[in-house]
């Protein structure tokens, strides 16, 4: 609990030092911005007195350094228009588009978007307007915070999926440990039962409940080698899916309650698919088990299904349990999501794990109603003859 906490303190930490790293950024460039706005409207005040210098001097005044200030402008586009909006003179625009009018009344209006004129006043009264654009290092800066943004948000994507994958990973690793030290626990009495077996056959003790118990051995040696298989690459077999089903099926019959009408279809010929015979076993069981845990101790109905399509085996199971509510049909194959008082919730994501990791197919929840009944489905890919 305290590693948790620490941990979770860790990631709000990181989480308020990152979203104030961010701000800091904004604002600074926001003040930055703002000061290279009123730096540059300064020039063209500067520039404004030096253009009313020029238009008021007499013939013999030395205007070298005037004519200096109004060439210093070498970025910054520039129109002057008297109080009506006729243009009389520009400065840094296109020179091959400045003919044209309308390009000219475009500029005019970005440039009254974007500053406040600046007004020229002469002695014999005269009023022209300096219309200014903003600087490219100016519009440069108004882009920067949202490409800022931009790329941490792109940032924030990337780690999310890496802390995704690295969850996963750990949760797969977890997985594979508990499912190899069940396998190893369950290996050691096992071993002992079937000795003790052997002993009571050789000496005529063998009763009738005997054979049973001997079902039941095995099958835990089945479950204990499904879950020795879990974290490693399973040997996959040309199988007939129809086999496979009557196989699993074959043990759930006579253990069942007689309250549940047990059906299932087989198809007439043999569907060909590439199957891990114990793998594929335990996610039908899984799916049987859920099936009869849904209907609970009421009367229900469970049935499993074969179709067989052109390229694809479709195998249904369906039910007349509680049902699943659809905002939680994807849901319920996350590891942990259980709606049992008892269980981890492993159950369907380990048959998710199985049949899309494994096999290469997909299994969903075909359809689902409160009270009613759930079907899955599963759809494997056969083997072409």
């Amino acid at each position: 609990m305290n590693n948790f906490l620490r941990n979770r303190n860790l990631k709000n930490i990181f989480i308020l030092v990152s979203f104030g790293i961010v701000v800091l950024i904004l604002w600074n460039t926001y003040d930055f911005s703002k000061k290279v706005k009123d730096d540059e409207r300064s020039k063209m005040e500067i520039w404004a007195k030096a253009y009313e210098r020029l238009e008021s001097a007499d013939n013999n005044e030395d205007l070298s350094l005037v004519l200096k200030i109004i060439q210093s402008n070498q970025e910054i586009q520039m129109l002057v228009t008297d109080k009506k909006g006729r243009l009389l003179d520009h400065k840094n625009l296109d020179s091959i588009k400045v003919p044209d009018s309308l390009y000219i009344k475009s500029q005019l209006e970005l440039m009254k978007k974007e500053n406040k004129p600046i007004v020229i006043n002469y002695l014999n009264g005269k009023q022209y307007l300096i219309h200014y654009r903003n600087s490219d290092l100016l519009i440069r800066l108004r882009y920067y915070p949202l490409t800022l943004l931009l790329i941490l948000g792109l940032f924030a994507g990337v780690l999310y999926l890496v802390f995704r994958a690295v969850k996963i990973a750990e949760q797969n690793k977890l997985w594979t440990g508990m499912a190899k030290e069940t396998a190893h626990q369950i290996g050691t009495p096992l071993s002992s039962l079937l000795g003790w077996i052997e002993i009571m056959k050789l000496k005529n003790q063998a009763t009738a409940i005997v054979p049973e118990i001997e079902k039941d051995i095995i099958r835990l040696k089945v479950i204990a080698d499904r879950f020795s298989k879990i974290g490693s690459t399973p040997v996959m077999s040309p199988m007939d899916v129809g086999e496979v089903i009557q196989h699993t099926v074959a043990y759930f019959e006579t253990r069942i309650s007689k309250n549940i009408d047990f059906k299932y279809e087989l198809p007439t010929s043999k569907i060909q698919v590439s199957l891990n015979k114990e793998l594929f076993s335990w996610v039908l069981e899984n799916l049987i088990k859920n099936a009869i845990d849904s209907i609970s101790s009421k009367k229900g109905r469970l049935e499993i299904k074969v179709v067989s399509l052109k390229e694809l085996v479709e195998i249904s199971v369906s039910d007349s349990g509680r049902g699943i509510p659809k905002n939680r049909h994807k849901e319920i194959f996350k590891p942990g999501f259980t709606t049992k008082k008892r269980g981890w919730g492993l159950g369907l994501s380990l048959c998710k794990r199985i049949v899309e990791d494994y096999h290469l197919g997909t299994i969903s929840v075909k359809e689902s109603k409160v009270e009613v009944g759930t079907t899955f489905l599963i759809q494997l890919k056969k083997l072409t003859s």
